[in-house]
């Protein structure tokens, strides 16, 4: 299982720092109607008003909303990563995989809870939101095989980028659950999922 390259939805990368900052503001803006409206009422008209910037800024960089909200998932990607890779820099007991899987689970969690628009995208898996055909996981997995490897000392193989692809579908699917039973996230079944991971994770990095 080889790594899944980086994608990107920019129709162009901003070169300037105003061009730069004005991106900023266009997914920002759609990070906020996310949680207002929801995908299906989302419209680029609507977040160029909301980051006050012309409609022509929008299509300079997203040819659609399926672009931009993919530009967004690919940003929280970013954002996880930093969150999870500064966790780990400061763990105590360096090396242990499950203090490792405590701070991906926990820094998904806090995203999860606090990061605007992040409750319909989070890393782009199920865009558009509500598909039937929702794509792996594979993005973040790889990333996250790739902290972990080095955290754990060892090499990131296709044994390991396999157990962490399932181990984060399953997890994808849980967090989901408890935000379905309780919009805060369920307790109890956060506290199952992470049970369930320690004991899978378990079989092949102990």
């Amino acid at each position: 299982m080889k790594p899944v390259p980086r994608a990107t939805s920019l129709r162009r990368a901003p070169v300037q720092r105003r061009s730069a900052e004005r991106l900023t503001r266009i997914l920002d803006a759609c990070a906020e109607l996310l949680d207002e409206v929801g995908y299906d009422d989302l419209s680029t008209r609507a977040v160029a008003l909301r980051a006050g910037v012309p409609i022509g800024s929008v299509y300079r960089f997203f040819g659609n909303k399926r672009a931009m909200a993919d530009a967004l998932a690919e940003r929280n990607l970013e954002r996880y990563t930093e969150r999870v890779t500064g966790r780990l820099a400061g763990a105590e007991g360096e090396g242990d995989w499950r203090s490792a899987m405590d701070a991906v689970l926990d820094e998904y969690l806090d995203m999860k809870r606090t990061a605007p628009g992040f409750s319909l995208v989070d890393f782009g898996n199920q865009i558009p939101v509500g598909s039937r055909y929702a794509e792996p996981n594979h993005r973040v997995a790889d990333r996250l095989a790739d902290l972990l490897s080095a955290y754990l000392g060892r090499e990131p193989d296709e044994d390991l980028r396999r157990t962490v692809l399932i181990a984060v579908e399953t997890a994808d699917t849980l967090v989901h659950l408890a935000f379905r039973v309780d919009p805060a996230g369920d307790e109890k079944i956060i506290e199952e999922t992470r049970r369930l991971l320690l004991a899978y994770l378990g079989r092949v990095l102990d």
